[in-house]
């Protein structure tokens, strides 16, 4: 009986092990050019800026919208323009590179491997992150992926999206923001002591989840960690001594600088706004 030689498929080998961190600025940039979209755009496509760290995860720092057009079989992008932005950015910071691209929408949708294939020309393993900016059920969907290709012996068939990690970290303050972008419908923005006032009701919530994690060990209903137990030592460690008198003190003089530099801003706005009336009616006169 005759053997025949068979040829395995096989997958190529990609950096499906590494991570990505994104900094809140580039949310909030995509949700404002998915609200400034085109009225007959569905979803809007742009490049991601960052740098590959030493540890070889892609820290994503930026993003601008490309203009395109897609149908069914074919996505066409405005490559001049990615070319000019791509310019006036590295004008600026020269060490953010291209280091994937982005599309709203939940998941990886059928004209994207058109547009990997474009990017990765571009840069090498190019990321692609999806944005829901629907918000479904008060949420949003945000995902990281690379792309495998899939081969027969030496002839390239296809290629699959593989997820990578995200990491989504930031500031209280920009935490506040990005809460805002979940509500369809804001009477208006948190000023300074409503956001303070919110990140202390979280702060008690929180403290409220240790002490009743604390209080579960103790007792026995719940088995101990030592990893755990050593996070929440460290962090009680870096509290500072202090009487409640001088914390009171220390949080009314923070508060008071605070409330002086509001001011000082709002007489400037005044002083600019009465120098420009001013000239105004200088020059009609």
């Amino acid at each position: 009986m005759a053997s025949s030689d068979q040829t395995p498929l096989q997958f190529s080998p990609s950096s499906t092990t590494i991570s990505a961190k994104v900094h809140p600025l580039v949310i909030f940039n995509i949700c404002d050019c998915y609200v400034r979209r085109p009225d007959q755009a569905e979803r809007i496509i742009g490049t991601l800026l960052g740098s590959v760290l030493r540890d070889g995860s892609v820290d994503i720092r930026n993003s601008y919208a490309v203009p395109h057009s897609e149908s069914q079989d074919q996505v066409a992008l405005d490559i001049d323009y990615h070319h000019n932005m791509l310019s006036s950015h590295q004008k600026v910071n020269p060490k953010e590179v291209i280091v994937g691209w982005f599309s709203t929408g939940f998941g990886v949708s059928g004209g994207s491997a058109l547009i990997q294939e474009f990017y990765s020309r571009e840069t090498s393993n190019p990321i692609h992150l999806t944005v829901d900016t629907g918000f479904q059920n008060g949420e949003t969907s945000i995902k990281g992926f690379v792309s495998v290709h899939l081969s027969l012996g030496d002839q390239p068939l296809a290629a699959q999206f593989q997820e990578i990690p995200l990491d989504l970290s930031m500031v209280e303050a920009e935490r506040v923001g990005f809460d805002m972008l979940k509500t369809t419908a804001v009477d208006k923005l948190p000023n300074d002591l409503e956001g303070m006032e919110a990140s202390m009701g979280r702060l008690l919530a929180l403290i409220d989840d240790v002490h009743k994690y604390v209080d579960d060990v103790v007792e026995g209903r719940l088995p101990q960690d030592n990893k755990t137990g050593r996070f929440i030592a460290d962090t009680v460690a870096t509290i500072p001594k202090l009487s409640p008198q001088a914390f009171d003190k220390l949080v009314n003089d923070g508060l008071q600088d605070q409330l002086l530099l509001l001011y000082l801003a709002s007489l400037t706005r005044t002083q600019l706004s009465f120098a420009e009336k001013l000239n105004t009616a200088a020059q009609i006169l």
